[in-house]
């Protein structure tokens, strides 16, 4: 809850309260930092993560007068907003690279199981087909496809090993067990991003941003147009945008399959966007 004073009166809870904001946008900036030993990682089961955002997006709804809602604070805000972006994106960078080697090790896969028929059969090319090979399959695979190639007899333990040894390569190449373990905590940590990105943004939409004269320092906007005008977030529209175009339901919640979809809200549009 926030408490606020009559005007003229020196704001103390006020003050204490907005420090108190600034030290959580400090708290959760941390806890989305890549290079963080601690990071969010389960959004459905982390409730203090979950009441940092909710305790600044109060703060930033709730704030009486918007004109003069403290630049700090606003800029702290907006930067986590910002910065939980640019995260996002990566990660979607990243989830994108995790697809195209998926697609790459199942390519591997049904390749190998071709290769490995080819040398079962002893067919006459298998040996330049395994030589072709050794870019793209490991040593250990390579020399296994040779034993089972040059044996004659195949019920030596030599061969089935390394029949073994095959058929689990396969099998490992067709899952991708370590990929997708990858992708499920990159889309973990997506959630809590688009998280801050979401809750935070549409709060921050009400504010007018500061601006600033030519010693950086806050101008107070008086005029009503202005204000009105200011609440729609001119500046710096592009951050708004990138929200919306993240991929956060195509890339996230088509390719990893996630079983809770976020429902975005309206997002502030930057003048000049439909």
């Amino acid at each position: 809850m926030l408490f606020f004073h009559k005007p003229g009166i020196v704001n103390v809870r006020m003050i204490i309260t907005e420090e108190k904001i600034l030290s959580n946008i400090d708290k959760v900036q941390k806890m989305i930092n890549p290079n963080s030993k601690k990071q969010i990682v389960q959004l459905d089961e982390d409730a203090f993560f979950k009441d940092l955002i909710d305790s600044i997006k109060t703060y930033l709804i709730e704030y009486p007068k918007k004109k003069n809602f403290p630049a700090g604070v606003y800029r702290a805000a907006y930067g986590l907003v910002e910065y939980a972006t640019n995260q996002f994106e990566e990660n979607t960078k990243k989830i994108e690279t995790l697809i195209r080697q998926r697609e790459k090790n199942i390519n591997v896969a049904n390749n190998l199981k071709g290769l490995l028929d080819s040398v079962e059969n002893k067919e006459k090319d298998w040996k330049s087909k395994v030589k072709q090979s050794t870019s793209v399959l490991s040593e250990d695979i390579i020399q296994a496809l040779v034993v089972v190639g040059k044996a004659k007899n195949k019920k030596t333990d030599n061969y089935n090993d390394a029949i073994k040894l095959i058929k689990a390569r396969i099998s490992n190449l067709e899952t991708n067990l370590h990929i997708e373990i990858d992708m499920e905590r990159i889309e973990d940590k997506s959630k809590a991003l688009s998280y801050i990105g979401i809750e935070i943004a549409e709060a921050l939409k009400g504010i007018p941003a500061p601006v600033e004269d030519e010693k950086t320092q806050v101008i107070e906007q008086v005029e009503e147009n202005e204000y009105l005008a200011q609440t729609r977030f001119e500046v710096k529209p592009s951050l708004w945008q990138r929200i919306k175009t993240s991929k956060l339901v195509r890339t996230i919640a088509y390719i990893c399959k996630v079983k809770v979809v976020l429902q975005l809200p309206a997002l502030p549009e930057g003048r000049g966007e439909n």
